[in-house]
């Protein structure tokens, strides 16, 4: 039987296809990398729609979240750091309001599935295809990554962990949206190639997300790798480390408060994150006019003000929820549990799709 991999038509948008309004049963995964506490671009740009999507869910639908430690060790690590940070970053998950009683929380590492489906899968998927991802070839364009066969061949783990659920639903930002495509690709591909319908081909959620950069260098997105730690507002920075990095925030020699990413990009980035952090539906992100009398100072304080107030209370359920170890490891063993109930099915009936099935 000779192998079919065929570009699959673009996913609709999650306003057009993807809405809840929609009764079709929802099967919705999306992981993060154990990379410690994240930070507010991370809380603002996915880890908040994981929320919205729970609250938005119908009790039929399934919600899987995984912290990805496969994924992490594409880079090297410390191994007592990483221990570290996927505590750190399942606490923090559930400091921001995942349920662990409505949606499946666990530690991707722990369901040894992932790994055996992804070198199944990873039998279909073409070199030349996984050489044209731009994510892997900007990690190997700054020449501080050498290149692994674990670098190169993520997009198939991810597309695993996609698959293993039989997610219906991903949800994605624009840098994911060219692995959900490979995902589905090679979800086509299996099907076509052992004549089943054995996978879903998942569908992208575009949720709404704020794209927020580094408080040093407008022109980067705010990240951990960074040098300078007041790049970054980790969402258990305290109120004096939020206050004192939002008034460094480089911005220009214009004290006039106006929202223009192109030519004032220090400012927009600081509006944004206002807009996303304020309880005003009223203020949005290029509505300067309140602002026409006020100092950058000031503007700065109100910037800092309303981060501490969207970060305070998960900085304080992180700090009681870290403190206590029999939670988090239950959480984790309970969710770990959870996933490998599923994940077992499914690799059992793509195994004996493939003739590899116990006998």
């Amino acid at each position: 039987m000779h192998r079919v991999f065929s570009r699959s038509r673009p996913t609709p948008s999650y306003r057009r296809s993807s809405s809840f309004r929609s009764r079709q049963r929802k099967v919705i995964f999306s992981g993060i990398q154990p990379t410690g506490v994240p930070h507010l671009g991370n809380y603002l740009g996915a880890l908040v729609n994981w929320v919205h999507l729970q609250k938005a869910s119908q009790p039929d639908d399934q919600l899987i979240y995984s912290v990805v430690g496969l994924h992490a060790i594409t880079l090297p690590q410390d191994p007592a750091q990483l221990r570290q940070e996927k505590r750190a970053a399942m606490a923090t998950l559930l400091a921001i309001g995942i349920d662990p009683t409505r949606s499946i929380l666990f530690h991707q590492d722990e369901v040894s599935e992932h790994a055996e489906l992804a070198w199944i899968l990873g039998c279909l998927a073409p070199l030349g295809r996984l050489n044209r991802m731009t994510t892997y070839k900007a990690k190997i364009s700054t020449g501080k990554t050498d290149e692994r066969l674990g670098l190169f061949s993520y997009p198939v783990l991810q597309a695993a962990d996609i698959l293993l659920y039989k997610a219906t639903h991903v949800p994605v930002g624009e840098d994911q949206r060219q692995h959900l495509e490979l995902t589905r690709d090679l979800a086509q591909a299996f099907n076509q190639q052992f004549r089943a319908e054995t996978f879903h081909l998942p569908q992208d959620i575009i949720t709404p997300s704020k794209r927020i950069f580094s408080l040093r260098d407008s022109s980067q997105k705010m990240s951990k790798s960074a040098a300078d730690p007041k790049s970054r507002i980790g969402l258990t920075d305290t109120a004096d480390e939020i206050a004192l990095k939002i008034r460094k925030a480089i911005t220009d020699s214009s004290h006039e408060i106006v929202w223009d990413p192109k030519d004032r990009p220090g400012v927009s980035n600081l509006l944004t994150i206002l807009h996303a952090c304020t309880t005003d539906p009223a203020l949005d992100t290029s509505a300067t006019a309140e602002f026409r009398n006020t100092s950058l100072v000031d503007f700065k304080s109100r910037v800092a003000e309303a981060v501490e107030s969207r970060v305070a209370p998960i900085r304080s359920e992180f700090h009681r929820l870290n403190s206590d170890e029999g939670y988090i490891q239950s959480v984790s063993r309970n969710g770990a549990e959870r996933a490998r109930s599923i994940a077992s099915r499914t690799l059992q009936e793509v195994k004996s799709r493939i003739g590899l099935e116990a006998i």
